[in-house]
């Protein structure tokens, strides 16, 4: 069954970068619609990004759209996410998940929404402050 692992989070400094790998335990991703999910301290988890199996396809929430990249190397059958320009309400548990590329198509806005995903990892912690 498959599972994911992150791996990545720590400390930054307001503007510093962060780079998140999510990478399969007993399967790959290959065939798997990937995301990036967020929980702050006292609120509610948010999608931050997702991407298509290919890698061809990617979706930002407004808040980090021209500072977080999203990527997949499947070669390595790993996601990435790269945080640029970090700031302070950035701070979290960052989560990857995954769903099978099949129906739904791949799409705004039910890609950044938790219930769309049904493969999760543990979660790595991300803190930005001074």
């Amino acid at each position: 069954q498959l599972q994911l692992v992150e791996s990545g989070g720590g400390a930054a400094q307001p503007g510093g970068s962060l780079r998140l790998s999510c990478a399969p335990s007993g399967g790959n991703l290959d065939d798997y619609i990937a995301a990036w999910f967020r929980q702050a301290p006292g609120k509610e988890r948010e999608g931050v990004s997702a991407i298509n199996s290919g890698g061809g396809s990617t979706m930002y929430a407004d808040s980090v759209k021209g500072r977080f990249t999203i990527s997949r190397d499947n070669a390595k059958s790993t996601v990435y996410l790269q945080m640029d320009s970090l700031q302070p309400e950035d701070t979290g548990v960052y989560y990857c998940a995954a769903r099978f590329r099949l129906e739904p198509p791949f799409a705004l806005p039910g890609d950044l929404r938790e219930s769309r995903y049904n493969v999760w990892g543990q979660g790595t912690q991300v803190t930005v402050s001074q």
